[in-house]
């Protein structure tokens, strides 16, 4: 008998994890089971285009149709699993039915973190974004709480349709926990020149509301501010209850997570797990998935790289987790590219201009190039994510010289012979 693959949780890792199984030669049953009614679909224009009614959703699913039938990939929409049993090998659904496994993955993304406030808007699926589309058509002052990513796509493509929005931040910067100083000061006053106002080193002390809607918010320095519109994005939460109520490790790290190796295998060899909902330990590590050298990244491309791994696990073919981390993010005219993760950086070097909105910041820790952040600049991006990928470290005085030839230097540094 053939062997069955269940997949748990039908976004970008999910359905890569089905389509790069089918493409490593996996010849058995798959199974793709998503809480949600609709169809695997694109999350990053939600906050985005989506919210200014220049991306249709018609253009959001991430496969047509036809996948499903051309892969044998049996999706299941509007299902939830309540149970896993090792054992059995099972995992048990919302209507009692239960599922055989030979090999489980669990893709189950994560969860928007949430507030004591009642009728304040998220943003975190389609319903979401659908619900805060419809009540943005109307609004004329939007109070967003929460600086990250999310909070400032959500503030721009409010602002470009036209509203009135205020910011409100816990800590002295934004995007504080994601991005450098430099970066997060040249954030702030794009979002300033565009109108956007900011209340940072502020939280929430009291709502007031009129007829059943929130009408103002009072902050814990006093000031009060009026809306029509409340958006919370303070980060995400690892949906993990359904791995931790059958024992799997789980990561000790900050952000949790399922703890995986760098294969993208759990404490249960029948059992893998990618995307946000997963920590590993990057290749290399001589340390184990839960100290404190463990990842849990939250992108796309983590989301749907991760999932390459599993799946040529399932398969037999361990070929360890390398791919570098880049996130983007789109506000106003901006384009804000990341590669690599600049945490421990101890310097960095500027290449192009900030007056120009065309520029790159160089993070390094000693000698060693750890990331690179592009704005409109997409090819130098391209390039960083080269230079990480390679392990090449040009110099911050080479990078910082835009007569530099930096796509020279890499052709050059990797066509070298070695020593």
């Amino acid at each position: 008998m053939k062997p069955t693959l269940v997949i748990i949780g039908a976004s970008y890792a999910g359905t890569q994890l089905a389509a790069s199984a089918r493409e490593y030669g996996f010849d058995g049953r798959i199974v793709l089971l998503g809480e949600e009614p609709d169809a695997p679909y694109q999350r990053p224009p939600l906050s985005k285009s989506f919210l200014t009614g220049q991306f249709a959703e018609a253009r959001l699913p991430l496969r047509s149709p036809a996948f499903f039938d051309e892969e044998r990939v049996e999706w299941r929409p509007s299902t939830r699993v309540t149970r896993i049993d090792r054992d059995r090998r099972e995992v048990v659904l919302h209507d009692g039915t239960s599922l055989r496994y030979d090999h489980l993955a669990l893709t189950t993304g994560a969860r928007v973190r949430t507030l004591a406030i009642e009728g304040a808007f998220y943003l975190r699926d389609l319903a979401d974004a659908r619900r805060l589309a419809e009540a943005s058509r109307t609004a004329r002052s939007v109070v967003v709480i929460g600086g990250g990513y999310i909070g400032l796509e959500v503030a721009a493509s409010l602002r470009q349709s036209g509203a009135e929005v205020t910011v409100v931040e816990a800590e002295s910067r934004v995007l504080a926990r994601v991005a450098s100083e430099p970066l997060s000061t040249f954030v702030l006053e794009a979002h300033t020149a565009q109108g956007v106002q900011f209340r940072l080193n502020r939280k929430v002390a009291a709502l007031h509301a009129r007829a059943g809607h929130i009408d103002t918010i009072e902050l814990d320095d006093g000031a009060r501010l009026s809306c029509d519109l409340v958006v919370v994005g303070i980060g995400v939460v690892p949906n993990v209850e359904l791995a931790q109520s059958c024992g799997l490790r789980m990561a000790s790290t900050p952000g949790g997570g399922v703890a995986v190796d760098a294969y993208a295998r759990t404490s249960d060899p029948a059992i893998v797990a990618a995307g946000d909902c997963a920590s590993f330990v990057p290749h290399g590590s001589a340390t184990d998935a839960t100290d404190a050298s463990a990842l849990r990244i939250e992108s796309v491309q983590n989301a749907n790289d991760m999932a390459k791994t599993a799946a040529a696990t399932i398969v037999g073919r361990l070929e360890p987790y390398r791919a570098v981390p880049w996130f983007w993010s789109d506000q106003y005219d901006l384009k804000l590219q990341m590669a690599g993760l600049n945490t421990g950086w101890t310097h960095y070097a500027l290449r192009g201009s900030l007056e120009a909105r065309k520029f790159s910041l160089f993070y390094f820790r000693g000698d060693a190039l750890l990331a690179v952040d592009s704005v409109n600049r997409p090819q130098e991006h391209m390039l960083a994510r080269k230079l990480l990928a390679g392990d090449l470290h040009p110099t911050q005085q080479q990078v910082s010289d835009d007569a530099f030839d930096l796509k020279g230097w890499i052709a050059q540094a990797t066509t070298r012979p070695s020593a």
